[in-house]
């Protein structure tokens, strides 16, 4: 914009004026959730561009108060005065403002039921709605995640409750030192940590009834790696499916762990037919597809999923199979790390997702009944719902990162014009669910998943 003329003062101060406001929330769905959007270095780059930044108070932020303040944001207890609030997770409907336009994780996409009451609400206050989890480049590759952080903090949980439940087991191994991720000031020191660990498995082994101790991933994208991130920081030797069901117990394998990556192609098989497997005939035809998964379940000591998974596809385990094998003899797997966290889903005896303060629990699957804590007949589940979380600083940090290079184009976007002409970076309008209430045609879909919806 050119401001040399005259008038100029006054253009400037009109122009700065009609910029919008931005601000950051308190999240108030979990108790335990520290994370921020944008940290403080990256809103220091807006506010020096002329933008407003309300950060609403909240006394547990990971980022604090004066971090903000140091920067020239204000905090504040009411934010009703910005045009777009940003937040990491969903919006209590009760805190929800007319006009605004919002961004955050909304859990909606599926056609989650319990968050429909909340998207209705959105719709009749004309809201704008982005969901980071949509914020894709042009090949569907999520741009905006905290993937990697619900990896590594999944691993360093599930390595700490695989400490835990073994010693209820009457089982001492060098897992019992480590803790719970949230117990860490951060990632290098958690990390030093589990170094120390591989340090002990090396040096020491581990005990012979708990070997081969055998680590099966589903998954290869951003919540696999954060995971195997972790769990490599141990002698790890990784193996393929067809080894994996080959391995034979051996002195020498106490002193490594063995880590399997499951894909697609490895846990399900084509139902009436030989033929092989096509990766997009699966994502396409998932009725057509069974799991073979079971193969593999008895040689695993642990199972960390981190793969998705919706309603269409085969489950990872089921029910009926775990009683089974309870039936006829104790199994070897002694943990499930969930970090997927669907409730009844690719685990179904995921019964629900775990809070940071209770994180645990032992499913039985001969009374079909979870026990929280660590004690118990069964499998131990760690399924914590917001693992991120666990790692607010770091995650915090990264998830910002990502965001940081969109905001000014967010802020900068007409929402008054029709959808297509808002002018939104492309990445950020794949994103938009609803626009001034109303869904954009690419997610006019969700409609069909709950009778809490109008019609549209």
């Amino acid at each position: 914009m050119n401001f040399s003329s005259k008038n100029s003062t006054f253009a400037i101060l009109k122009y700065l004026a009609m910029k919008k406001v931005l601000a950051i929330r308190h999240e108030n769905k979990y108790e335990a959730e520290k994370r921020v959007p944008l940290i403080p270095k990256h809103a220091k780059k807006l506010i020096d561009k002329g933008y407003e930044i309300l950060v609403e108070e909240s006394p547990k932020r990971t980022f604090k108060h004066d971090e903000y303040s140091a920067v020239g944001a204000k905090v504040q207890s009411d934010i009703s005065a910005a045009d777009i609030i940003i937040g990491v997770k969903e919006v209590p409907i009760p805190n929800l403002q007319a006009d605004k336009t919002y961004m955050y994780f909304s859990h909606v996409i599926k056609g989650q039921a319990y968050n429909m009451p909340m998207l209705r609400k959105l719709k009749e206050l004309k809201c704008n709605l982005i969901d980071y989890e949509k914020v894709t480049d042009e090949f569907g590759r999520r741009i905006i995640f905290f993937g990697r952080y619900a990896g590594l903090a999944g691993m360093i949980n599930t390595l700490w409750s695989l400490g835990q439940r073994y010693k209820k087991l009457g089982i001492d191994t060098p897992f019992e030192q480590l803790k719970q991720t949230k117990e860490y000031f951060s990632l290098d020191e958690v990390k030093a940590a589990i170094s120390k660990v591989g340090f002990e498995i090396i040096e020491k082994g581990l005990p012979k009834e708990i070997t081969p101790l055998t680590f099966g991933i589903t998954g290869y994208g951003n919540v696999s790696n954060g995971a195997q991130e972790i769990l490599n920081l141990l002698p790890v030797k990784e193996i393929s499916p067809e080894e994996l069901l080959n391995l034979k117990t051996d002195p020498s394998n106490g002193h490594v762990v063995y880590k399997t990556v499951f894909k697609e192609k490895d846990m399900v098989q084509k139902v009436s037919s030989d033929d092989e497997f096509e990766l997009q005939d699966y994502y396409a035809n998932p009725e057509n597809y069974k799991s073979v998964f079971d193969n593999y379940t008895p040689k695993m000591s642990v199972l960390v999923h981190g793969s998705y998974w919706d309603e269409r596809y085969p489950r990872i385990i089921t029910k009926d199979y775990i009683k089974k094998i309870y039936e006829s003899e104790k199994p070897k797997l002694v943990v499930v790390g969930d970090i997927s966290c669907d409730p009844d889903g690719g685990v179904e005896f995921t019964h629900k997702g775990t809070e940071i303060e209770d994180p645990v629990f032992v499913y039985d699957p001969e009374t079909d009944e979870p026990t929280m804590g660590f004690d118990g007949n069964g499998i131990l589940v760690m399924s914590v719902d917001i693992l991120p979380s666990e790692l607010p600083r770091d995650a915090s940090t990264g998830f910002s990162e990502a965001l940081s290079p969109f905001m000014e184009g967010i802020l900068e976007a007409d929402f008054d014009k029709p959808t297509e002409e808002i002018g939104l970076p492309k990445a950020i309008r794949r994103a938009l669910i609803l626009h001034k209430g109303e869904f954009t045609p690419e997610f006019e879909y969700i409609s069909e998943y709950s009778e809490f919806l109008p019609e549209v």
